[in-house]
């Protein structure tokens, strides 16, 4: 939820672990997680994002841990899962991953303001998207020249994004304050990566 902004490293430790517990969702486990994958470094910015889903006639919970650290991008996800042949009680899975800021190739950030006409306004949604290389898209479409009337083959032409992270909040949804921290995330974030453009 809130993004500490904070240059101390114990009150922005203590600030995230505030934010899991007030999500309310098995904040220990969660913790637990994150601690691992941060590995003692100081926190510098984080963003905790909590997102229930319907899955048939059952909510599921999934919450999200983005941690900024001076030298590593940390992602954790924790889901909820009923009994299964594995494991026959209810559990929860926590993956983290753990990427070097230097292999942090583009932080996209995309802020959606409602009615612009009236001047500036806080945004109304925001979407970030983090590349670093482990997941590529390409986007094809047919290639064209200038002649309406040509019916010849230019073959394709596309574009190839890096797309291996993306988080979309919404102030009607989370609250105008999510909105905020995601993007005070992202500058963070994109001020540790400068340089890494490749």
């Amino acid at each position: 939820m809130r993004n500490s902004g904070l240059f101390d490293p114990t009150a922005a430790a203590a600030a995230l672990r505030e934010a899991i517990e007030h999500t309310g969702y098995y904040p220990e486990v969660v913790s637990d997680g994150v601690n691992a994958a941060v590995a003692g470094e100081d926190v510098i910015s984080w963003y905790v994002h909590h997102e229930p889903t319907i899955e048939r006639d059952e909510v599921r919970r999934h919450i999200t841990v983005v941690v900024l650290t001076a030298s590593r991008l940390i992602l954790a996800h924790t889901d909820e899962h009923a009994g299964d042949d594995l494991l026959p009680m209810p559990y929860t899975s926590t993956s983290t991953e753990a990427i070097a800021l230097s292999s942090v190739r583009s932080v996209v950030v995309t802020r959606m303001v409602a009615n612009p006409t009236s001047g500036p306004a806080p945004a109304a949604e925001a979407v970030v998207t983090i590349g670093w290389g482990a997941v590529s898209r390409l986007d094809l479409e047919p290639a064209a020249c200038a002649d309406p009337h040509c019916e010849a083959d230019h073959g394709y032409t596309g574009v190839l994004a890096s797309d291996d992270f993306t988080l979309r909040v919404s102030a009607a949804a989370e609250g105008p304050d999510a909105v905020n921290s995601l993007l005070s995330f992202a500058g963070a974030l994109s001020a540790a990566t400068q340089g890494n453009v490749r």
